[in-house]
């Protein structure tokens, strides 16, 4: 500082005095100068799975389902376990709000890394208004309403029975362009 800044900062402070007791004294940090961090681009989607009134799916109709244009026979396959399994979710005991975050985020990120089969497991009632079947029957519900998935079933016996469900996930573009570069090699 030269000489006048430094009088016209003493003039300008006046009869100021320093803090006395600065043990009590709460410091607050400078507002950052940096600009706010940008969305990426694959940000999180708002989740979109319906809650509210819900027709509870009994006990005893299995729960299936199958896209148009999905064969038959990749249902089968799946019912039968014949896929290798590549991640769980796990929904037991939870609440309602819970499981459906949880299986929005379970999807999500299942599509991210490009998996195909996944299992969910949701345990079993023993009525058809007991919270497991409640949240069997909102299963059913949602994953209908997932574009990338494309069929569900479910489970075997050792993977949790009528407790849990098989869901088959669409191909990403990716796996797709994979598949027809090893099989043109074959071709040739």
């Amino acid at each position: 500082m030269n000489l006048d800044d430094d009088n016209i900062f003493r003039a300008a402070m006046g009869e100021v005095t320093p803090l006395k007791d600065t043990a009590n004294t709460l410091w607050l940090k400078s507002p950052s100068t940096k600009a706010p961090r940008q969305r990426q681009p694959e940000a999180e989607q708002e989740n979109f799975l319906t809650r509210g009134y819900l027709d509870i799916v009994p006990l005893d109709t299995l729960l299936e389902y199958k896209a148009d244009g999905i064969q038959q026979g990749v249902l089968d396959k799946l019912r039968k376990g014949e896929y290798p399994l590549d991640a769980s979710l796990n929904l037991l005991r939870q609440p309602v709000e819970t499981c459906r975050q949880a299986v929005f985020s379970f999807i999500q990120q299942a599509r991210k890394d490009s998996l195909r089969n996944l299992l969910i497991i949701h345990g079993k009632g023993r009525s058809n208004e007991s919270h497991a079947n409640i949240v069997r029957s909102y299963l059913a519900r949602w994953l209908k309403q997932f574009d990338d998935v494309q069929s569900f079933c479910v489970a075997q016996s050792q993977h949790g029975g009528s407790g849990a469900l098989y869901v088959g996930m669409r191909k990403t573009d990716k796996a797709r362009l994979d598949n027809r570069e090893r099989h043109a090699k074959r071709s040739r």
